[in-house]
């Protein structure tokens, strides 16, 4: 993301976005220390500035601070996974079911125009692979016209991306990408046709076999052999073998 701090309102919001991605690209790693002023003239601001873009990640909990103000990029947690897991079965196939019954003419544009060149993520994917996959599912949530929901959605998967990339080093098949790429074709098929059920349904599958509930997976079992599409996850992340969401 080639953004400068001309494009901000202010410094900490320009420090808060790129910190942000490099903690959810992976690029800065869970349990990271980050060097402050050093990080600081990395991205061309002062140290204020960043100590209030830190306190900002430190509520979505990407970041821990401790007295002295040292910060360490938050480790991965199992029941952090877990909780993200069972909100995103809930509310994902409520937003792909909304956004059958409601979707614009021009909001199916935008879906169709994120559809575009959107494959499975690959085993190191870059911030624009992570955008991508966000663009799309974004313009499904905007097409629900549920306000909270959506917010409530964002969030999630702001959260959500450190586990994407755990998920991914475990490496999968050409069958399973496929597998995926084709949900997010069938998800589109069924708003655009105002299935409602269809595209809840499809959305489901897509999260049950997603990195997150790989993720979820891993870190609940972290001594037992990663899930497979032929030996899936049980019950405690079902279908935990696969995904790209």
């Amino acid at each position: 993301m080639s953004v400068t701090a001309d494009a901000f309102a202010t410094k900490s919001d320009f420090a808060y976005t790129k910190v942000r991605e490099l903690i959810l690209s992976g690029q800065l790693e869970p349990g990271t220390v980050i060097h402050q002023a050093a990080l600081a003239r990395e991205i061309g601001i002062s140290t204020t500035p960043l100590r209030e873009a830190l306190r900002r990640l430190k509520q979505q909990g990407l970041v821990e601070l401790d007295a002295h103000r040292d910060a360490r990029v938050s480790q991965l947690d199992a029941t952090e996974a877990r909780d993200l897991l069972e909100m995103r079965r809930s509310l994902d196939p409520m937003a792909a079911a909304l956004a059958a019954e409601r979707r614009t003419r021009a909001e199916l544009v935008e879906m169709r125009a994120a559809l575009d060149g959107l494959e499975a993520l690959p085993g190191h994917p870059t911030w624009e692979h992570l955008a991508h996959h966000r663009r799309f599912h974004t313009a499904v949530y905007r097409a629900s016209h549920n306000a909270i929901l959506i917010e409530s959605l964002d969030g999630l998967w702001d959260t959500a991306d450190r586990y994407r990339l755990h998920g991914l080093e475990v490496e999968r098949s050409p069958e399973e990408r496929a597998m995926k790429a084709a949900e997010h074709v069938q998800l589109l098929e069924a708003i655009t046709a105002g299935d409602s059920e269809g595209a809840a349904r499809v959305m489901l599958a897509h999260i049950e076999t997603s990195l997150g509930a790989k993720s979820a997976w891993r870190l609940a079992k972290p001594h037992a052999a990663p899930a497979t599409a032929d030996h899936p996850a049980p019950d405690a992340a079902p279908g935990a073998a696969t995904g790209s969401a």
